[in-house]
Formats: C-alpha cells, sequence, structure tokens
C-alpha cells in the first residue's frame, strides 16, 4: 500500500515537472531574428567566466547611523568580481551600483556577459542601501556611494599575487561605470558631480535611475560618454521626467527607450519569477515604499542647489504615484535590450581598435532598434 502510494505521489511530482517546463517553454519570450547582428552580440562572448566574492574595507570613512543601528568607523563592501578566465591582455573594469532594496547581483546576466567579453565587473552591497541593511535600507546615504566607487576602483586597481582573481591587468584608461535604479542616481553622481565624481571615469550607464533634478549644467563638469537606458512603463522611476530628458541635458549621451519597459524588469529575479505579471511594479513599490522614510528625491539636496545644478521642480512625479496599466513587455525581451545596449555601449569607447569600436557603435545604434523592435534609440553627439 505505501509502495503504491509512493509511487502515485512521484507520477505526480513528474506530471507537476513536466507541466511547469511546458508553461516555462510556452511562455519564454521572442528571441532576437536569426542571423541578425542583434543575435550574435547577445551570444557570450569568447572568454569563459568566473566570479569570486571578496570584501573591502575602507577604514577611512565611518558608516552612519541608521534608524537606531549604531555607526561604524569604516564601510564595508561586500563585493563579487567576474572576469574573464583566460584574458591575457589588460582588460577595462565596468563598477556596477545596484538599486534600493536590492543587491550587488541585481543585474548579473549583464555582468557576466560583460566579462565574457573580455570586461573585469566588481559589484559591491552598499553599506545601507542593500536589501539586507541592518535596520532597514536608507536612501538618504546613496550621497556616499560614488566615494564607495572611488574606493572599489582603487582597491581593484590594487589587487596583486594570490589576492587578484583575475589573470590579465586593469588598463586604468578603459575604466566605466553603471548602476541601476538608485545605483543609476550613483553613477550620475560619480561622473559628473562638481565635488563627487571621479576622473579616472571615462564612460557610464544609469538604468532607471532617477535623474530628474540634475539640469543641463550639472553635466558640464566633463564631457564622457552617458548613456540612459529606461522603461516606459516604468512606475518607481518616471520615464518622462527621469529619462526621456537626458538627450537634451547631458551632451555626449545616448537614451535607450524600452516601449513597455518597467523598472522590475531590469531585475534579473524578474526573468523568470516574474514573467507572468501583468506588471511587476506592484511589488517594487511595496518594497521601496515601505523602507522609504521621507521623499526619495531629498537626497539630491544635499548634493547642492540650482548653482550646482540641481533643481528640485515640484512637478517631478513622486516615486509609485501612478501604476501604469499597461501590460508590461516580457522581462527577459527587456533584459536581452539591456545587454545588448550596455555591450555594445562600453564596446564602442573601450573596444581595443577602431575597427572594433566602429561595428559596436553601428550594432548599438542601428541593429539594436532594427533587431528588437521595442527598442528606440536617440542619440546626442
Amino acid at each position: 500500500m505505501l509502495r503504491k502510494i509512493g509511487i502515485g505521489l512521484l507520477g505526480l511530482v513528474v506530471v507537476i515537472i513536466l507541466l511547469s517546463l511546458l508553461v516555462y517553454l510556452l511562455t519564454m519570450a521572442e528571441s532576437a531574428p536569426e542571423g541578425s547582428v542583434t543575435e550574435a552580440w547577445l551570444e557570450p562572448g569568447p572568454y569563459s567566466v568566473s566570479s569570486v566574492d571578496t570584501v573591502f574595507v575602507d577604514q577611512s570613512r565611518p558608516t552612519n547611523e541608521n534608524k537606531g543601528v549604531a555607526a561604524k568607523p569604516e564601510r564595508t563592501l561586500v563585493t563579487t568580481l567576474w572576469f574573464p578566465e583566460d584574458a591575457s591582455v589588460n582588460t577595462p573594469l565596468i563598477i556596477h551600483s545596484h538599486g534600493f532594496v536590492s543587491a550587488r547581483n541585481d543585474l548579473a546576466y549583464a555582468a557576466e556577459h560583460l566579462a565574457s567579453y573580455g570586461y573585469v565587473v566588481a559589484a559591491a552591497d552598499y553599506p545601507l542601501t542593500n536589501g539586507g541593511t541592518e535596520g532597514g535600507p536608507n536612501a538618504a546615504d546613496v550621497v556616499n556611494q560614488p566615494t564607495d566607487i572611488s574606493f572599489l576602483i582603487d582597491s581593484i586597481l590594487a589587487l596583486s599575487g594570490s589576492e587578484k582573481p583575475f589573470p590579465s591587468d586593469i588598463d586604468q584608461g578603459r575604466i566605466g561605470i553603471m548602476g541601476y535604479s538608485l545605483g543609476g542616481m550613483t553613477t550620475s553622481i560619480a561622473s559628473f558631480d562638481s565635488k563627487l565624481r571621479d576622473s579616472r571615469i571615462r564612460a557610464a550607464a544609469s538604468i532607471a535611475g532617477p535623474s530628474a533634478p540634475f539640469t543641463a549644467d550639472y553635466y558640464k563638469t566633463i564631457d564622457i560618454p552617458f548613456l540612459m537606458i529606461a522603461g516606459t512603463l516604468d512606475a518607481l522611476i518616471n520615464y518622462e521626467a527621469n529619462a526621456a530628458i537626458i538627450p537634451d541635458r547631458v551632451q555626449t549621451s545616448a537614451l535607450v527607450r524600452i516601449d513597455g519597459g518597467t523598472h522590475l524588469g531590469f531585475a534579473g529575479m524578474s526573468e523568470p519569477l516574474l514573467r507572468f505579471m501583468d506588471h511587476p511594479d506592484g511589488l517594487g513599490c511595496a518594497a521601496v515604499l515601505s523602507n522609504m522614510d521621507e521623499d526619495p528625491y531629498a537626497a539630491f539636496l544635499t548634493l547642492g542647489n540650482e548653482e550646482d545644478g540641481i533643481y528640485m521642480d515640484p512637478s517631478i512625479p513622486e516615486v509609485c504615484e501612478t501604476m501604469p496599466t499597461e501590460k508590461a513587455l516580457h522581462p527577459a525581451r527587456q533584459q536581452m535590450i539591456t545587454k545588448m545596449a550596455l555591450l555594445s555601449f562600453f564596446q564602442a569607447i573601450f573596444a581595443d581598435s577602431e575597427t572594433s569600436r566602429n561595428e559596436a557603435y553601428d550594432a548599438f545604434a542601428v541593429s539594436l532598434p532594427k533587431d528588437l523592435a521595442e527598442a528606440s534609440i536617440t542619440i546626442r553627439q
């Protein structure tokens, strides 16, 4: 009797697994056109990828008191490094900044893809904005994260011997940064802020980053290539107020608009977990608003005023002020666009040869919007 019950349960489990697999396969996103340039760029690059976790501790700066949790005399950055195993030449370095209530691996799919093309990519859990922060995440600490980026660059450049897990050396003339959501704001500050920017940064990409209060004057401290990637159905960071403005305000910039893209659609965990939702940003709004003690744009005010290129226009939509009703784009499709945009953007700047840089620019400006219909690109040179 027990044997029959066991066999029956096993059969049920097998049926459930097979049905789940069938549903998964039937709900996969449409791929890039077969034989297209974009299909080729979405394939892993020529390098095998490894990753290691390490800890960098900045003894020179404290972690502030946070919601009743005592301050610490240092800032501890638990960091993941993705790197090409067999790269023998100097490699570019990309520092990624995670979003609010998130973690360093939120865009692991993009980090791994870049590493397969010869990049070393580093991402740290920021001390007070990651989802596991003791006392709860605190968005106000974003103003300390640009200096964390500088510290990470210093720390990675200083790795040597057995402490350096990747075989190649970092090319100090090819350092870029990228960031998602609050990490996108971190990216903008680290690239352009007159007091906090790091002059070693040669290119920057923001994925759905808050930027509405940054005026054109804010971006005039330096002229480096800047990319904004954003979705039109983003409920957390309004597309029109934060992304559509970039080509008008940043002198060397590109905007990748993803029709139907959402805020959570960029996060690696959304595929496949959230592919069945009409619009996943309700989950993101719940997580962010439950941890937000004040106006999320308040952090901008600590950076300066209109003279510094920061203007808090009262018409800027609040986080999660409205929830779009249209059905969201499949998250896998959104992540295809994101992977292709990031790789071709950085390759157009950092590739070894002029020919490769030109091919990357064409892939970014021409092939991406041609092959993935939800993407459109505005470029200001």
